[in-house]
């Protein structure tokens, strides 16, 4: 059987995953499928086949960005076989530097940033430091994506990509959510990025997918479930009929995100 990696997987404390799974519902309108608790991650993964997951979560202000942090780093040190742990930055901190320096000593892997939800434009002035900190050190998984709003799309993804070209960015649900063809046509010549597969196959059809995989290219596509808004079974069954060659499914499942993430295939898979 093929191991499969999860790239993109939100957890929450216990004390608060029903509020923050609620919210994210409400944004997006859409039925969440599962808890946000670690619990049901754990539960639904070993029912998935799903050997390892990337963790994080997102500060809506600048006091909640270290303490995430912290939960996240306990989270992956207390399941190491399991997990890798993604760190969040908020624009507006007064201390950007401190923020990514207390994040490396954390042991994090990369940064988790959500324009629409933090509330700023990728282009933004303020996220400057934050790409000039991370350039070369820490890839950013950006959402990207959403037909109602300017924050995230690819008009302002562009020209960060043009002007930190060190700076490896990973462009949620295709580069897209909800203009999935149009962001791959403008964003799939990038060197500096790449797609994860999450919170799209409930959408687009199989042969859609397939195209815009063939697009980026295999080798920069990352399997990603998006808990918990779906079940993760259910988004390795969407994968999987997508029909790709069995090369393309493996670089997508999990050997892309071993080279990607530097992860220690023997101890993971």
């Amino acid at each position: 059987m093929t191991p499969i990696i999860d790239c993109h997987c939100h957890v929450y404390p216990e004390k608060i995953a029903a509020k923050a799974v609620e919210g994210i519902g409400s944004f997006y309108s859409i039925p969440m499928c599962m808890d946000g608790t670690l619990a049901t991650l754990k539960k639904e993964a070993a029912l998935a086949g799903i050997k390892h997951h990337i963790v994080f979560s997102v500060a809506t202000k600048p006091s909640q960005t270290r303490s995430i942090n912290s939960f996240i780093a306990q989270t992956v040190s207390e399941n190491p076989q399991m997990m890798t742990g993604l760190g969040t930055l908020h624009p507006e901190s007064e201390d950007l530097n401190g923020d990514v320096e207390h994040l490396l000593s954390l042991g994090l892997k990369g940064v988790k940033l959500h324009p629409d939800i933090q509330g700023f434009k990728i282009d933004d002035y303020r996220c400057l430091k934050i790409y000039e900190l991370c350039e070369g050190r820490l890839p950013i998984l950006m959402h990207t994506g959403d037909k109602r709003y300017d924050l995230s799309n690819p008009n302002r993804l562009c020209p960060v990509l043009d002007t930190f070209t060190e700076l490896v960015v990973i462009g949620a649900h295709f580069g897209g959510w909800s203009i999935w063809e149009e962001a791959t046509e403008k964003l799939c010549g990038y060197k500096n990025l790449y797609v994860d597969t999450s919170s799209s196959l409930y959408s687009i059809s199989p042969d859609t997918a397939k195209r815009l995989v063939r697009a980026y290219g295999a080798e920069k596509v990352l399997f990603a479930v998006d808990y918990p808004m779906w079940k993760p079974s259910e988004e390795v069954e969407r994968f999987k009929a997508i029909g790709l060659e069995p090369w393309e499914e493996e670089l997508i499942l999990w050997k892309n995100a071993v080279k990607f993430f530097s992860l220690d295939e023997k101890k993971i898979l």
